[in-house]
This record gives structure tokens, sequence and C-alpha cells, in this order.
């Protein structure tokens, strides 16, 4: 099924009714999974042309997201990426832990955004930043589409290149989101080191859910997002 391409629709809105010069898109990647860092990208297109091809980077096959990848390396004006780890997650929850790793991002660009635009709904950075949310804007602002295949192929990356030692849990394949496979490993050796073991899967593993943690903040699910 095609996509209409993304464009800077919203980037050109908020230029004029904000006077913003700087905008940063920025996409997560890793909610989900039960293994792994959460990785958010913040990238700054400026109003080019983009690369061909360019949209959520769940709708580019692994190859061509790669590839794609280097080539916005390249074209985008600037971008950074930030991590919350797995025991931050844990320690803080989803939410928290998003702004965390987003702030991170932001805060490692050359120069400070005027005005950033967030994939999907809910804003979880808030003040100071001035926060426009699209619903589907990996899909509908160039400046989010480029973040969303940044940060993807930045963290499948890093989980392929975990330690040996945890290959039976095959990260290079799931990189840390449920699988057949995934489950199976943790049943029968019990989560890594880079597991979220506040999440609600623990409770399933029969030999291993007394090594559930229970979050300072009880009443946020991570599982939620």
């Amino acid at each position: 099924m095609p996509y209409e391409p993304p464009t800077h629709r919203v980037e050109r809105s908020l230029r004029a009714t904000t006077g913003a010069k700087i905008i940063a898109g920025v996409d997560e990647v890793g909610r989900g999974a039960w293994a792994g860092p959460l990785t958010v990208c913040a990238a700054v297109t400026g109003l080019r042309r983009p690369p061909e091809g360019l949209t959520d980077s769940k709708l580019i096959p692994a190859p061509r997201r790669a590839q794609l990848a280097e080539e916005l390396n390249d074209w985008v004006s600037a971008h950074a990426l930030g991590h919350a780890s797995p025991e931050e997650i844990d320690e803080l929850g989803m939410t928290a832990s998003l702004r965390l790793a987003a702030v991170r991002a932001l805060e490692g660009l050359p120069a400070r955004p005027d005005a950033v635009i967030l994939d999907g709904k809910h804003d979880y950075l808030g003040p100071p930043w001035h926060v426009r949310t699209v619903i589907q804007g990996d899909r509908a602002c160039v400046a989010v589409a480029a973040a969303s295949v940044i940060a993807k192929v930045h963290r499948d990356t890093m989980m392929a290149r975990l330690p040996e030692e945890y290959a039976d849990f095959a990260f290079h394949d799931n990189v840390g989101y449920p699988s057949p496979v995934h489950r199976a490993a943790l049943e029968e050796q019990g989560p890594t080191p880079y597991h979220r073991v506040s999440w609600s899967y623990m409770d399933a593993l029969t030999r291993w859910k007394h090594l559930k943690r229970t979050r300072s903040t009880p009443t946020e699910q991570a599982e939620l997002f």
C-alpha cells in the first residue's frame, strides 16, 4: 500500500505562527520492547527536499532503511540521539523515560530548537519546550520521519551488537521485542542485564518472577505505551 510522502507543512506552519527558525522533529523507538534502551532521535532538517522514500521507519524494508539512515546522516542539518536505559525505565516508568531520552537528544543538538514536533498525541516533554504533537508525524512530517529512521537503525544496530553470550535471545533479530525465541530464552535463562524487569512479562516467568522489580511510581504502567 503506497503512502503519501512526508512534507514540511507542519514546519512551515510553526515558522509562520510562532516565528520558530530551528525546528526539531522527535521520534522514539524501543517503547514496547522487553529489553534494550529506549532511543530518541531529534532531527533538524530545514525545508529541503528529503531523500527518496523517506517515511515512517516501520514502513521501510530493513536494507533500504539502513541505506536511508546513512543518507540522512549527511542530509539533515543536525541530529542527536538520547537513550533511557532499562534501569532508568524500571525506576522511572515509560513517560518519564521518554522525556529523559528526548531531553538528552534535544540538548545534544548544536543549537537549541525554537520548536519541537513530537510524533503522537501526547506531549511528554512539556515546558520549557515549545511542542507541537502530530499523530502519525513520522509519516506526515519530514523532520519526524528522518528522526524515526535514524533512531530505528541506530537502536537496531546497538541490539545486534550485544554480547555473544546472549545469542540465545536472538536480539539481532527481535531487537528486544517479544518473540517466541525471546520468550523461550527468558524462560530457560531468565532476564539479562538488558531486560526491563519491572514489566508484566516477568509475572509469567515462574522460575524468575522473584527478580521482578517494583517501581517507586507503581501507578504508572510501562505497557500503556
